[in-house]
């Protein structure tokens, strides 16, 4: 039964969001195109894209195969994993949202926490469902 899911639609939305918005964010001048970023940092950049994208893909397979408690555990921590590590980043020593001579403290607030809470809605609202039979 592959009944559509209000709970299971919202944890999608943010694991499209994961899966693209690294690509959306980073492919551009100020980082992947960057000439004065290092090899190493570029290769880190791509990586942390690469993880969005596998996070996201990860989490709607889960998601979608079967609608069962494990797929809905596991669709909405892997949906949370790549939002939960970039606000853990910042506690890292010398570490920052923006480079010089940006300002902002933190902008990926804006997709970060409404990325989680919109997870965490619709995780509530999917075990619901699934506790009704």
């Amino acid at each position: 039964m592959r009944s559509k899911s209000l709970g299971r639609a919202l944890i999608s939305l943010t694991s499209l969001v994961t899966a693209v918005g690294p690509y959306k964010a980073d492919w551009n001048e100020t980082h992947v195109h960057n000439p004065a970023w290092p090899p190493h940092a570029k290769f880190h950049n791509g990586q942390t894209m690469s993880l969005g994208l596998a996070l996201g893909a990860t989490s709607l397979w889960q998601l979608w195969r079967r609608p069962t408690r494990a797929g809905l555990d596991a669709g909405a921590v892997l949906a949370s994993l790549y939002w939960v590590t970039q606000i853990s980043a910042l506690a890292y020593p010398g570490s920052r949202a923006v480079d010089p001579p940006g300002t902002e403290r933190f902008p990926q607030a804006k997709i970060a926490f409404p990325a989680l809470a919109v997870t965490a809605v619709g995780y509530v609202l999917e075990r619901r469902r699934l506790a009704r039979g």
